[in-house]
């Protein structure tokens, strides 16, 4: 697949929603407290962070869920640098992401750039954004994470993102004793995590969702 940029449509002129998979890039209820919720609190987040902590994620979209990670290990105090790597196919051009994170206060301003950014750094953080197909991308990569935001789309509309195969190469490059979350209780994402040597458990969701997924690599 090649890269391509990101196709838009807006909802009440705020929330941006995927052409290409005809779905929305954060809850139409409250993006940041989704994120808060079930990436951060899936993942045990702010009390775990420390120098160095990695996140990765698959499906950078707005980067609304790097700044609201960003947001609470400043707010933690434990200073250094965070990494976060993400994983993403159809970047978002500049000026829509920009329009898309509008919407929210009171986000740290790392983005500020002019075009997408596939390497930042900053004084307390490390951004890369991987760009192309994670099913061919994230087994090149070299790292390993100790937290995982599993941020496709649906797996309803984009269970590519969502494969056994992914959820097996998510774990191996996942540290011992890391941790993953994603939104979604969908069975068979529960059970591609669990092969690929997760501990995994079903919990509240944000909002309308009843469930969403978390789990610790054994």
């Amino acid at each position: 697949m090649q890269d391509q940029r990101a196709e838009l449509e807006w909802r009440d002129g705020r929330v941006p929603v995927s052409v290409q998979f005809d779905d929305p890039y954060f809850s139409l209820e409250d993006g940041m407290a989704e994120t808060a919720h079930v990436f951060l609190g899936g993942n045990d987040l702010p009390a775990r962070f420390c120098d160095g902590f990695h996140v990765a994620e698959l499906g950078f979209g707005t980067g609304l869920n790097f700044l609201v990670a960003l947001k609470a290990f400043r707010e933690s105090g434990c200073g250094g640098v965070l990494r976060f790597t993400s994983f993403e196919a159809f970047p978002m051009a500049m000026d829509d992401l920009r329009q898309a994170l509008s919407a929210f206060a009171d986000l740290p301003d790392a983005l500020e750039v002019a075009e997408f950014p596939v390497a930042l750094d900053g004084a307390d953080f490390e951004l890369r954004v991987v760009v192309g197909d994670a099913r061919e991308t994230l087994s090149e990569w070299e790292g390993a994470a100790d937290a995982w935001f599993l941020d496709g789309f649906s797996p309803a509309k984009n269970p590519e993102l969502w494969s056994p195969e992914l959820m097996a190469e998510v774990g191996r490059h996942t540290v011992q004793g890391g941790t993953a979350a994603t939104y979604t209780a969908a069975g068979f994402v529960r059970r591609g995590l669990a092969d690929a040597g997760f501990e995994v458990e079903r919990v509240q969701g944000y909002g309308r969702k009843r469930h969403m997924t978390r789990g610790i690599k054994a």
